[in-house]
């Protein structure tokens, strides 16, 4: 699974995901990418199910750029547990996602290839997605009025 090698901090507040994105909203290597539709907090375990998915699709053809990494620890606290006595233990590390992300890229395999690929990874997230290519991109990033 992907985590940060070391942090400053071992816990976090929690934070808002309010607002669209305004940093890798655009395809920066691939030709074809996979844009998040709603904000949301996709795990690490969640982020290596879709790159499997895409590779094993492509049968390891072409390049695939993971463009999140999940680097906000999230806590929790045991079952049946009372209130108080300070914060959980970190359980998970996770992407913070808003709209207008884009996730994965894809390049170097025909175009029915990395749109089915990019697909099954979708499925693997838990977000509303859109496939979108370099042409959809032209204007910079990916607006919903199109």
């Amino acid at each position: 699974m992907l985590m940060p090698k070391r942090v400053k901090y071992r816990k976090q507040f929690r934070g808002t995901m309010s607002g669209k994105a305004s940093r890798g909203n655009t395809l920066a290597h691939g030709e074809y990418g996979i844009v998040a539709l709603e904000p949301a907090w996709i795990k690490s375990n969640q982020i290596e199910a879709a790159r499997i998915a895409m590779t094993r699709f492509t049968k390891r053809g072409g390049k695939v750029w993971i463009k999140i990494f999940p680097d906000k620890p999230v806590t929790t606290k045991p079952a049946e547990t009372r209130m108080g006595s300070g914060k959980g233990t970190l359980e998970y590390w996770v992407a913070v996602v808003k709209p207008g992300r884009v996730m994965f890229e894809i390049a170097g395999i025909p175009e029915e290839t990395a749109r089915e690929a990019l697909r099954l990874a979708a499925h693997k997230l838990p977000v509303k997605c859109k496939i979108v290519s370099r042409a959809d991109l032209e204007g910079g990033e990916y607006s919903e009025s199109k």
